[in-house]
C-alpha cells in the first residue's frame, strides 16, 4: 500500500503517501469518522479507502479541501458517504476535471507510469455534495460524535475555494494545500497570490499545535508561521 499513517493526537491521524508526497487525513470520533480528502483517482482512493477501513469501521464522512485531482478524484471509494467541500469546489472540479485528466495523464505516461496515467484517464471524479463556508472567513462544524471538528473556508488562496479542517480539542489543523512542507507551494492558473498570505493568517489564528500541509510532513506553528511570511512577500511583490 502506497501510504503510512502517522498518529498526530487520540483519534487524529495523517496519512503520508509516496505519491506526490501527498498528505490525506484521518479524525475519528464516537459515531464517525471524517476522511480528509481522498487521492488522485479510483485506485487510489480504493487504497485509501482500504487503510481507513483498517484503522476503524465507523461509517465514514468525506471532506474536500480543494478542486486538484490528487486530493479529490478517488472520492467514488466512498461510496454512500457525505461529501463536504467548500462551495466553489463542485462546479470547479466539473469545469477543470477533462483537462486535469489529460494533463496529468500525459505526465505519468512521460514518467513511464501507465499504470497511474490509465487509472486517472478512467476516473470521473464524483461531486462533493454538501457545500459549506460560501464565504471567507466563514466556518462549519461537523459533530462527530463527542469530537467536533470546524472547516473553514480562509479566503482565495491556493485556489478560491480552498477549506481546512481544524480539530480543536487536538490542536491539529489540517491545511490541503494552503500549506505545503518540502516545497514550496504551488501557485498555479487559479492561484490568488496577492490574498493567500492573509487567508494562511486566518488559518494561523486557529492556533493549532500541528498545521497538517497537503503535501509534506506535519509542520510545527513556527514552520507554518514561516511560510506565511514568505507568501507576505511573494503578495507584496505581486502587488
Amino acid at each position: 500500500m502506497d501510504g503510512r499513517w502517522v498518529e498526530l493526537a487520540d483519534g487524529v491521524l495523517a496519512r503520508r503517501h509516496t505519491e506526490l508526497d501527498l498528505t490525506t487525513g484521518l479524525v475519528l470520533g464516537r459515531d464517525r469518522a471524517l476522511v480528509i480528502d481522498t487521492r488522485g483517482d479510483d485506485a487510489q482512493g480504493a487504497e485509501l479507502a482500504a487503510a481507513v477501513r483498517s484503522v476503524t469501521a465507523l461509517p465514514v464522512v468525506v471532506v474536500i479541501t480543494h478542486a486538484h485531482f490528487d486530493h479529490c478524484f478517488g472520492t467514488s471509494a466512498f461510496p454512500g458517504s457525505p461529501v463536504y467541500a467548500q462551495a466553489g469546489c463542485a462546479a470547479a472540479i466539473d469545469v477543470t476535471a477533462p483537462a486535469q485528466r489529460a494533463q496529468w495523464s500525459r505526465h505519468y505516461r512521460d514518467h513511464d507510469d501507465a499504470a497511474t496515467a490509465d487509472a486517472l484517464a478512467a476516473t470521473v471524479p464524483v461531486l462533493p455534495g454538501m457545500p459549506v463556508c460560501p464565504h471567507p472567513g466563514s466556518s462549519y462544524p461537523l459533530d462527530l460524535g463527542g469530537r467536533t471538528v470546524r472547516f473553514l473556508h480562509p479566503g482565495p488562496a491556493h485556489t478560491g475555494h480552498d477549506l481546512a479542517v481544524h480539530v480543536p480539542d487536538a490542536g491539529v489543523s489540517f491545511a490541503g494545500d494552503l500549506l505545503e512542507n518540502g516545497a514550496p507551494p504551488s501557485f498555479g492558473p487559479d492561484a490568488h497570490p496577492r490574498h493567500w498570505a492573509d487567508a494562511v493568517a486566518r488559518l494561523l489564528a486557529c492556533d493549532a499545535a500541528i498545521y497538517v500541509p497537503g503535501h509534506g510532513d506535519p509542520m510545527t506553528p513556527d514552520e507554518a508561521t514561516a511560510q506565511q511570511a514568505d507568501l507576505a512577500e511573494v503578495a507584496r511583490a505581486a502587488r
